[in-house]
């Protein structure tokens, strides 16, 4: 019978702990993380939707995985500013993942949410990247802008964290669905730690299909919302950002959020 199996191996990949089910796998366990250990999980069956749990203090997630394999390294020192600090500290750890049901699947949500993206993940998505890089700076990088945390009246470590432009105009934030998908609605919402930040007063979407829209935005902590009828999208870039007046060279976006449903496969 398939398995799907969560493991933790260290550094030099042997195992810490491991446990297996055919269709729910429980990890609890009792060891303190160290330096290069590793979240390992295997899954049966590639091109479908898992819940996943990586720490008793990240929200769980709904993925979509192309992977059979999927490796998370436990973040230490920089690259943990952008994790909320509880998270896999302790010698107590909490760790499952199962199949998303077709409920689950088929419910309109937010299609861009994944609390347990990485700069450097593979098959498993949503997924968010740029052009630029994460520049050594965690608490900057376009993950940030997917795990589901809004909180923008400051900046730097979490919750804070954000997408930052590192002072580039050609700057621009992708995010890859790893499938088709539909949607009628988006909202930005930019940080506003002002007089630290600066604001974009306008945006290009690009669209998998090809199109392109372009939106008007403003100086707010709030959510902006565009309402924008897709189908079959497996990926959105924003770009053309176009900054304020203000003499601040900050602008940031904290979290993008697309609510829709699922799209047909070819």
């Amino acid at each position: 019978m398939a398995l799907i199996r969560l493991e933790v191996l260290d550094g030099q990949g042997r195992m810490k702990a491991q446990a297996e089910d055919e269709k729910q796998v429980i990890l609890a366990f009792k060891a303190f993380y160290e330096e290069g250990d590793s979240i390992r999980l295997t899954v049966p069956q590639t091109d479908r939707h898992y819940w996943l749990r990586i720490d008793d203090v990240i929200e769980e997630s709904l993925v979509y995985l192309t992977e059979r394999e999927l490796i998370f390294t436990i973040p230490f020192e920089e690259k943990k500013k952008a994790w909320n600090p509880k998270a896999f500290t302790g010698e107590r750890h909490y760790l499952t993942c199962r199949p998303a049901e077709d409920y689950e699947i088929k419910s309109y949500r937010n299609l861009a949410k994944n609390p347990m993206d990485t700069c450097d993940s593979q098959g498993c998505y949503p997924h968010a990247s740029s052009n630029l890089g994460a520049g050594g700076a965690f608490e900057f990088a376009a993950r940030n802008a997917i795990d589901g945390v809004l909180a923008n009246h400051s900046h730097g470590s979490w919750p804070y964290a954000s997408w930052g432009i590192q002072k580039r105009d050609d700057a621009e934030f992708s995010l890859d669905f790893g499938r088709p998908v539909c949607f009628d609605r988006i909202v930005l919402r930019t940080r506003a730690d002002f007089p630290h930040d600066n604001w974009w007063v306008q945006a290009a979407l690009e669209f998998s299909d090809g199109t392109r829209q372009t939106v008007a935005m403003e100086k707010t902590d709030k959510g902006q919302e565009f309402l924008i009828k897709k189908e079959n999208i497996v990926w959105i870039k924003i770009k053309d950002l176009i900054k304020s007046d203000d003499p601040s060279p900050f602008p940031a976006l904290t979290q993008i959020e697309v609510y829709g449903t699922e799209g047909v496969m070819e």
